[in-house]
C-alpha cells in the first residue's frame, strides 16, 4: 500500500478518532468535511477524493499494523510543525457531538503522545475545541 500524504494521514487521524467508538455518527462526519473545505491547511486538497481516503484508512487499518500503523504514518508524513494542528483536527472531530467517550479520549491521548502535543497545548486545544461547539440550549 502507497505511503499517504500529509493531507491524507490528517484525514486518517479524523477518521480514526471518529470510528474509536465504533459509531461514526453524522455530526462527526459532516465535521470532518467541514474541516476539510474550511481549515487552511487543507487549502490545496482534492476535495473530491475525501471518500476514497477515508476508505483508504479503513483499509490501512486493517492490513497496515491498525492503530499504531496509522499513527506511524502520521509521523512521518505530517511535518512536525503541523502536528498541533493534526491534533486539533482530531479534537474538532472527537467534540463535535459534544459527547466525547472514553475511546475517543483513549484515541486522543495517544495521538498526543505519538506526535509529541505537550500537555499545555493539548489542553489548550481541547478547551477551544469544547468552547466553539457549545450551543445556548
Amino acid at each position: 500500500m502507497a505511503k499517504p500524504t500529509a493531507h491524507e494521514a490528517l484525514i486518517y487521524l479524523m477518521v480514526v478518532v471518529s470510528a474509536s467508538d465504533r459509531d461514526m455518527t453524522a455530526i462527526e462526519l459532516e465535521r470532518i468535511g467541514e474541516a476539510v473545505r474550511s481549515w487552511p491547511v487543507f487549502e490545496d486538497f482534492d476535495r473530491k477524493t475525501l471518500i476514497a481516503t477515508a476508505q483508504a484508512c479503513q483499509k490501512q487499518l486493517g492490513e497496515g499494523g491498525g492503530l499504531e500503523g496509522i499513527f506511524a504514518l502520521a509521523r512521518e508524513v505530517i511535518p512536525e510543525r503541523l502536528h498541533d494542528t493534526a491534533y486539533a483536527l482530531a479534537a474538532e472531530v472527537a467534540n463535535a457531538d459534544l459527547e466525547m467517550r472514553l475511546e475517543e479520549r483513549r484515541v486522543l491521548q495517544l495521538l498526543r503522545d505519538n506526535l509529541a502535543v505537550d500537555d499545555a497545548t493539548a489542553a489548550a486545544i481541547d478547551r477551544a475545541t469544547k468552547a466553539r461547539h457549545r450551543t445556548l440550549t
